[in-house]
């Protein structure tokens, strides 16, 4: 596995890069150009990256399935309990007015970004888990086949 050691060191140096430019796009799509799932997409493709780089079995030992798959769940609770949270307060279903009902404009401001990172948390599980699905699988032939 030496032969790809230039390779791998620029992964190394790159998924750094690709994982604070996906947190930037997260935090910033309600001002620019981005959001929840175009952070998610790149916050998953530096873990696909990783185990296009080093191996399936290396980049589960990173992000396991069992957290993959809690993420996703996490990701559309926090979506849905956003808009519960409304519910509760007497608001329509995602209004964020009831986050902060005495300042509206803040309220909208965190209910925001509380959905985009739900948005975010569940499209990285999801991206990751159809990586890992179809990497897992036993090939139907064999290389000397094609």
């Amino acid at each position: 596995m030496r032969h790809h050691l230039i390779l791998r060191v620029i992964t190394k140096l790159l998924i750094g890069s690709i994982m604070i430019f996906a947190l930037y796009v997260q935090f910033h799509g309600d001002y620019s150009p981005g959001g929840g799932f175009q952070a998610g997409v790149i916050m998953a493709v530096g873990f696909i990256i990783y185990g296009v780089v080093f191996s399936l079995d290396e980049a589960q030992k990173v992000l396991p399935p069992w957290l993959v798959h809690k993420l996703s769940a996490l990701g559309v609770l926090l979506y849905a309990g956003t808009g519960l949270v409304s519910m509760f307060l007497g608001y329509e279903f995602l209004n964020y007015s009831a986050m902060t009902p005495d300042h509206p404009e803040h309220g909208q401001h965190y209910g925001i970004l509380l959905v985009e990172l739900g948005v975010g948390i569940t499209v990285t599980g999801v991206m990751v888990t159809i990586y890992y699905a179809f990497t897992s699988r036993t090939p139907i032939m064999d290389d000397e086949a094609w």
